[in-house]
């Protein structure tokens, strides 16, 4: 165990660093999401995660969308009604068993995420581009290292969207 007055260790600043620019970035994107003048309908930030893994997992059965989630079935089903209701979501019969549920997005859904993205990318592109390049290249080889070692610990349980391209 360190001392109280000893300086935290790199790893730690950096965990420090990540989480807060996350929780930033949370606040930041959800307030853009709720304020943009191309916001059409709003979705909970819960539903939204819902979208996120039946975007990456087209076809994804409801009970793995529960646990990618760590969402009891209940809470899932009520997202899944809500999305539903607003044209984002469709549930079908599974392929091979008729008695579990699949999840995918509608085109709609699909539009709706992509506009997401949009007012994402564009405050992300804003701030970096005000970024010296030196810096800019740091953050892309950290980035996608980070990206690269969450991938390795949590890819089989919790798969880590794929990326677009940073630099």
């Amino acid at each position: 165990m360190t001392a109280p007055d000893a300086a935290p260790s790199a790893s730690h600043q950096a965990a420090r660093s990540a989480s807060a620019i996350t929780e930033l970035l949370d606040v930041m994107w959800e307030h853009a999401r709720h304020s943009s003048p191309r916001a059409t309908t709003l979705s909970s930030t819960s539903q939204l995660r819902l979208m996120y893994v039946v975007d990456r997992e087209a076809g994804i059965r409801m009970r793995t969308a529960c646990q990618r989630l760590g969402s009891a079935a209940p809470t899932v089903t009520r997202m899944c009604d809500r999305l539903q209701a607003l044209g984002f979501l469709q549930r079908l019969p599974s392929t091979d068993d008729g008695r579990e549920i699949t999840l995918q997005l509608t085109p709609t859904g699909k539009e709706h995420l992509n506009r997401i993205r949009e007012e994402r990318d564009t405050m992300l592109h804003q701030a970096i581009n005000a970024m010296p390049p030196s810096q800019r290249h740091a953050l892309a080889t950290g980035l996608a290292g980070l990206h690269q070692q969450l991938d390795t610990a949590h890819g089989k349980d919790h798969p880590v969207p794929r990326s677009r391209s940073v630099a």
